[in-house]
């Protein structure tokens, strides 16, 4: 077996460094290995557009993560905080939130959830300029406070230097201090009053947002817990797909890639035209390199381990490493039932012994050789073998003897 692996391994590099069993002089490869990275990373350019091709499930439901947050928010002005930013949205400079959602699905696959449409519906109708207006004014009392609080920051910190000022008797004209002691309390006292008086305004602003018959409308279809059930059942389930979806995409776009190089190094072989085997091997190889990498990568994120952990969730909680020991054990056992499945099935002498012998190959190398020959000038394989009942040379691996037709089942 690990002979074998050996073989299949030094077979792999000598075709990727040879023409015609010709070694490749040191430009050449040097060329071929330039033009394997450039189209490696074009490999993987459109491995990365076409996996986004499909909505991902953030896209599908856009109205699912603030949701979700709303939901989980302990805050008495959660309200305000979810109407926000929704109100001071300027719909006349840039489209609105139920066309944004609409665009996601241009020239994508997959449709944008009805529920999260209506959402950005209820949005649209609250992003208006009488909202904008109360938001403005919110924020320009907001900036008053910052600028009276600063106010009085900068008087506390100054009080003991004025005090001490008029204690020594120094002109007010040469202080160097905003205020002197006598008017710091009543400074602070004012703007505190100032202060209390704009707190008081923005609170009635944010009532009058939070009161308007449009947010009080969004507010109650998002405290349906119905609406969002199905929302989040909808996004866990796109959440579950997505990587199956992705990986589909992939494969579709490297499956011609590898049948085409496939055909044409099989073309290129048989006719003995060195240079496009060469290159057809390279590229078959390339191909071969990020389908590898994404099945992988799928394995760690895509059904197989939503479904393990599921699993390992439900029966023992949050031992979540558990995981890892189960990739750990079931990865092995994959990859030596695909190795088993590759050596009985497809790369097993005696079922392309046959077809080989026909098109006068060698049996192990599939190398072209004459017929009659005993040995292969390729890879030195005995072709041959003394057949237990005539003792004449017949074919390996074929079920009857080329001479006397005798059977040559469970022979070696």
């Amino acid at each position: 077996m690990l002979n074998r692996l050996r073989r299949y391994i030094a077979r792999f590099f000598r075709r990727a460094r040879t023409i015609n069993n010709e070694p490749l002089n040191r430009v050449s490869l040097t060329v071929i290995i330039l033009i394997d990275i450039f189209i490696l990373v074009n490999v993987f350019t459109g491995l990365h557009d076409i996996s986004a091709w499909h909505l991902s499930p953030s896209q599908a439901y856009p109205c699912y993560s603030e949701w979700s947050q709303y939901r989980t928010q302990t805050d008495p002005a959660k309200d305000y905080n979810l109407l926000r930013p929704i109100a001071s949205y300027d719909a006349a400079i840039q489209p609105g939130f139920q066309e944004n959602h609409t665009q996601l699905e241009v020239g994508h696959l997959g449709e944008v959830s009805e529920t999260c449409l209506k959402y950005a519906e209820y949005q649209d109708q609250i992003a208006t300029p009488e909202n904008q207006q109360i938001i403005r004014t919110l924020d320009q009392k907001y900036g008053e406070i910052v600028q009276l609080e600063n106010a009085n920051s900068a008087i506390r910190s100054e009080y003991d230097s004025t005090l001490l000022e008029e204690l020594a008797g120094q002109p007010r004209d040469q202080s160097i201090n905003t205020v002197d002691a006598s008017q710091a309390r009543q400074t602070l006292d004012r703007n505190l009053e100032n202060i209390a008086q704009l707190q008081q305004e923005m609170a009635a602003l944010r009532s009058e947002l939070v009161e308007q018959p449009t947010s009080q409308a969004f507010l109650a279809f998002v405290q349906d817990e119905g609406q969002f059930q199905a929302v989040e059942a909808g996004y866990d389930r796109a959440a579950f797909w997505y990587p199956s979806i992705q990986l589909s995409l992939q494969g579709a776009f490297l499956l011609p890639l590898i049948v085409l190089a496939t055909a044409l190094h099989g073309y290129a072989d048989r006719r003995r035209y060195g240079l496009l085997a060469l290159m057809s091997w390279h590229l078959l190889a390339i191909f071969f390199i990020p389908l590898v990498f994404k099945i992988f990568e799928f394995l760690q994120v895509g059904v197989l381990f939503e479904l393990i952990f599921s699993i390992i969730s439900a029966l023992l909680g949050g031992l979540l490493f558990l995981v890892s020991y189960v990739y750990i054990l079931l990865i092995p056992l994959v990859g030596f039932g695909i190795i088993k499945f590759c050596q009985q099935v497809i790369f097993n002498p005696r079922v392309q012994a046959a077809n080989r012998v026909q098109n006068s190959r060698c049996i192990r190398c599939a190398k072209k050789i004459r017929h009659g020959e005993a040995h292969c000038p390729h890879c030195g394989y005995e072709q041959h073998r003394d057949c237990p009942h005539c003792h004449r040379a017949t074919y390996k691996y074929l079920p009857y003897c080329i001479h006397c037709g005798e059977s040559q089942l469970g022979r070696t």
